[in-house]
């Protein structure tokens, strides 16, 4: 029999596999998982998905159908972004519903796969695009409905929507709606579509928080969007356009790949930098003892009802620090209520370090920037200490030098409402600024190198504070005033004056101090995009070394495009997207904070410490 293969081409193949070097300092291509339809035992995709992602400048990864969620997990954790093809009907019980006669072969395990492929996507932040079936897919996961069958159930004088033309043909139009969203970025001016039409369902109500971005002549929903997330669906098939040679769809693989490129470009370089949460409450949402390693035990905050920051959601999110505090709720000021909010404190405090004990392989307590960077290399998290409101002293100085013995990076001077310290931003003033024992306190700390924030204090208390204290200080959890007038927020002179001193503004991702209310009913939260503004906006006032991030996160802080841990490399691809250097992301996502601590720690420089005047780790 003669060989299909010649032993010349088979010697050609191997010389080309063996010779390829990859171009030096070229960034590897995104790897673009597509989730494989399922037919007569055999996991397949139509080869034009692969033709439109290489074309649009990725490498395919074709994803067996399976529902071992030890071995998707393990592929998502590969993958820079993901593509949902299209392929046969859902099965309508997982809407509950009754199947109608036109259903079309549905496939349960399949179905199953998808969502259990979407989640794992969704929950590490990967760019996903919904391709038809995948489009519907997404939909549903996220609580929207679908049309079973679109003639019977939509309208029965809908256009045909299974076409008989080739697929690579165009044979509708659809149009995109006014509001801002990818496909509108993809091909800016251009309303009016023509695309190609191979399905009976169709999405019917929109999954909330999404928004519908293009629909057909006939009204059938043709494009969805979630709000603030890389994720889209479209119900045509661009794929078979695209490899077509059809510029308009390959424009949507090219804009997918991009963005799964900026993806893959925040994963390396959260590899490579030490990124910190300067302000997290998640002691808060916990009673008595708590295990940080498990999804599961927070008392609110929806949908993440576990809690916001945990071990799991830093994982996914590639976070290596949180700094969590002991909250401690503003009381009566009488020796009882001292010693109560004192043992108090104690007790949270020894609940955040039995973590260590609980999860000797998985966290630890950092104390130091150096703490961190062995930690990190280790394959751990951090969690740095810290105590919101001075109230927690009462008017005992002696247990700040405890505090510190403990752990302890930073103490909140105060919180809503005047305590011993100090006036806060909230409530009545009384001491108009520091109290008298609220300036030796400033000493102490200086001399015990115990870190002061600012946050939640009044402007009297935060301008007495930088001119009682030698050492720079930091608003852990503060936004911009100017962008969002709130006494919580610090004005432009203040953010000036902070980082006149050396110290650090922290953005804080609480939708009150982010967005001022508009006033109209159902208007939505505040997003993502608007606390970029105020990085932005810090930044250009305070200068790059003077601007950092504290979530909030536990205690009231989400902000739609950044919910919870898993999703804070979110704010990494924004700030690459708005131009930000490795260099300036590295100050911003932690250097920053970790440069006026080890100032503060007055730890000797050496060539394993963090450099203080990037805010870089050199040994990383």
């Amino acid at each position: 029999m003669k060989s299909a293969i010649p032993p010349s081409h088979l010697e050609k193949l191997r010389k080309e596999a063996d010779e390829y070097v990859p171009a030096v300092g070229a960034a590897p291509l995104p790897r673009i998982g597509i989730s494989a339809n399922r037919k007569e035992g055999l996991s397949c995709i139509a080869e034009p998905y692969c033709q439109a992602v290489l074309l649009a400048g990725g490498a395919p990864v074709v994803i067996p159908v399976m529902t071992d969620i030890k071995a998707l997990a393990a592929v998502a954790n590969t993958l820079d972004g993901l593509i949902l093809s299209g392929g046969g009907d859902m099965d309508p019980s997982f809407l509950a519903e009754a199947p109608v006669p036109e259903l079309d072969g549905v496939d349960a395990f399949r179905d199953a796969y998808d969502f259990l492929l979407l989640r794992l996507a969704f929950i590490r932040q990967m760019p996903i695009l919904g391709i038809c079936r995948g489009h519907q897919v997404i939909n549903v996961a996220f609580g929207g409905t679908i049309y079973q069958d679109i003639p019977t159930q939509f309208s029965a004088t809908a256009l045909s929507h299974s076409q008989t033309a080739p697929r690579h043909c165009a044979t509708h139009i659809v149009t995109l709606t006014d509001i801002p969203s990818a496909l509108r970025s993809i091909a800016p001016g251009k309303n009016v579509w023509k695309v190609n039409s191979l399905h009976h369902q169709a999405v019917k109500e929109v999954a909330r928080g999404f928004v519908a971005t293009a629909v057909a002549r006939d009204g059938v929903n043709e494009g969805i969007e979630l709000t603030e997330y890389p994720l889209f669906g479209v119900q045509w098939h661009p794929e078979q356009m695209a490899a077509a040679g059809d510029e308009d769809m390959l424009n949507i693989f090219r804009f997918h790949v991009r963005r799964a490129s900026v993806f893959a470009e925040a994963k390396r370089l959260h590899d490579r930098i030490l990124t910190v949460d300067a302000h997290t409450d998640a002691p808060m949402v916990y009673a008595g003892d708590f295990d940080l390693g498990l999804r599961t035990g927070g008392r609110f905050n929806p949908p993440f009802t576990e809690g916001k920051v945990n071990l799991p959601l830093m994982e996914l999110g590639r976070l290596d620090a949180a700094c969590m505090v002991a909250y401690i709720p503003q009381g009566e000021r009488t020796d009882a209520a001292y010693r109560q909010a004192w043992e108090y404190t104690l007790e949270r405090l020894s609940q955040l370090i039995r973590q260590e004990r609980l999860h000797p392989s998985r966290v630890g307590i950092a104390r130091t920037p150096d703490d961190l960077l062995r930690l990190k290399r280790d394959g751990k998290k951090a969690i740095f200490l810290g105590v919101e409101n001075g109230y927690a002293i009462g008017k005992d100085l002696r247990r700040l030098k405890t505090l510190k013995q403990w752990g302890v990076s930073y103490i909140t001077l105060c919180h809503n409402g005047a305590n011993d310290l100090c006036d806060s931003a909230s409530g009545k003033p009384e001491w108009g600024g520091l109290s008298a024992f609220g300036r030796e306190a400033v000493h102490e700390m200086n001399r015990l190198g115990l870190l002061i924030d600012v946050s939640h204090a009044a402007e009297t208390t935060f301008y007495d504070v930088l001119h009682e204290s030698r050492l720079p200080v930091i608003a852990s959890h503060s936004s911009v005033r100017a962008l969002c007038n709130h006494p919580r927020n610090l004005t432009d002179d203040q953010i000036r004056a902070l980082a006149a001193q050396g110290g650090v503004v922290h953005i804080c991702l609480y939708t009150g101090f982010i967005r001022e209310k508009s006033g109209e009913t159902g208007c939505p939260g505040a997003t993502l995009s608007d606390a970029v503004r105020h990085i932005n906006h810090a930044v250009r006032l305070a200068g790059i070394d003077h601007v950092g991030i504290g979530s909030d996160f536990d205690g009231g802080g989400e902000l739609i495009g950044c919910r919870a841990a898993n999703e804070w490399i979110q704010i990494t691809v924004r700030l690459l997207e708005e131009g930000y250097s490795d260099e300036d992301l590295r100050k911003i996502l932690g250097g920053n904070f970790l440069r006026v601590l080890q100032t503060l720690q007055e730890a000797p420089q050496s060539s394993s410490t963090i450099d203080t005047r990037s805010g870089a780790h050199s040994n990383l």
